[in-house]
């Protein structure tokens, strides 16, 4: 039987206002179920910057391929350019990674209005990712697979006459707040 380990080591301390209220934002921003999934995106993250130190100690051809392997999974995934040095590794953040996610890649190219709508395609199963149907919004979306992203065939959302399809920028009618009373007696 497989034995499941967690993919993420909560914070060490509990209850640190700046972290909490860093997370909160980063929540909300990216439209994230739990924390947790920003503790797996920074597990992930701490992970590149530990083989990135191990490397910059490391000489030999072993470490020539070792570098060239994780060069390479970070230009897959979009994190660093082509000239990358192991300094631009380190250099990376948590929000480099969570704009690599299938929800918020799916949110940017305007298939959703906003990243929970984003979700809810992902989690309902209306997205595909070059033709496979992904459930998935923690997804890492490649380069390659970007242009790839569209609503599934079967998905009523496929059509373009759906009304919860995002219509084009020109036709969007646009916010306009209302001004605020500031007088207690025109709010009764």
């Amino acid at each position: 039987m497989r034995k499941f380990r967690k993919k993420y080591s909560a914070p060490g301390h509990p209850w640190r206002i700046e972290r909490i209220e860093e997370e909160g934002a980063l929540q909300k921003e990216y439209g994230l179920k739990n924390k947790r999934e920003i503790w797996k995106i920074r597990s992930l993250l701490r992970n590149f910057a530990n083989q990135a130190k191990k490397l910059i100690a490391a000489t030999g051809s072993q470490a020539d391929r070792e570098k060239a392997q994780l060069f390479a999974k970070l230009r897959k995934l979009g994190l660093v350019g082509e000239q990358a040095k192991l300094d631009d590794v380190l250099g990376l953040t948590i929000k480099d990674l969570l704009e690599r996610r299938l929800q918020t890649v799916v949110c940017r190219r305007g298939f959703a209005k906003t990243m929970h709508q984003a979700r809810q395609f992902i989690t309902h199963r209306h997205v595909t990712v070059g033709g496979n149907e992904m459930t998935a919004p923690s997804y890492l979306v490649p380069v390659v697979e970007q242009e790839m992203i569209a609503f599934a065939p079967a998905s009523n959302f496929s059509k373009p006459e759906h009304p919860e399809r995002m219509q084009p920028a020109s036709k969007r009618k646009k916010y306009i707040p209302k001004p605020e009373r500031s007088d207690r007696r025109q709010r009764r």
